[in-house]
Order: C-alpha cells, then sequence, then structure tokens
C-alpha cells in the first residue's frame, strides 16, 4: 500500500484521519493512494476493525 504505514494501528489512524478529513469514500481514498481495499480491509480486520459506510470510517 503506497504511502500507507504497514503497523495495522498505525494504518487505522491514518486512513480514519484521511477520511475524515480529505476523502468523500473508502474506494476514492484508496484510488488516490495506489492502495488495494481489499487488502487495507483485509489488514484491518486482523485487528478488529470494520468499514463502516454510514460513519465513514473503520469502527
Amino acid at each position: 500500500m503506497t504511502g500507507l504505514p504497514k503497523d495495522p494501528m498505525l494504518l487505522l489512524s491514518v486512513v480514519n484521519t484521511k477520511l475524515r478529513d480529505y476523502y468523500s469514500t473508502l474506494e476514492v481514498l484508496c484510488e488516490d493512494m495506489g492502495a488495494d481495499q481489499d487488502e487495507l480491509m483485509d489488514k484491518l480486520r486482523g485487528i478488529g476493525y470494520e468499514y463502516d459506510e454510514a460513519r465513514k470510517q473503520f469502527v
């Protein structure tokens, strides 16, 4: 994942911050950052977080 941290906890923080401040959807964030959306979701699911579209964040 280009430009995103490899550590899952740091990844969670960065992704949620970017979703809150800069991106309208997870898909747009992944496209812009050159990240694989499924890989990102799997990595965060591995530490107990799921993407909530209504809240636009991983919870």
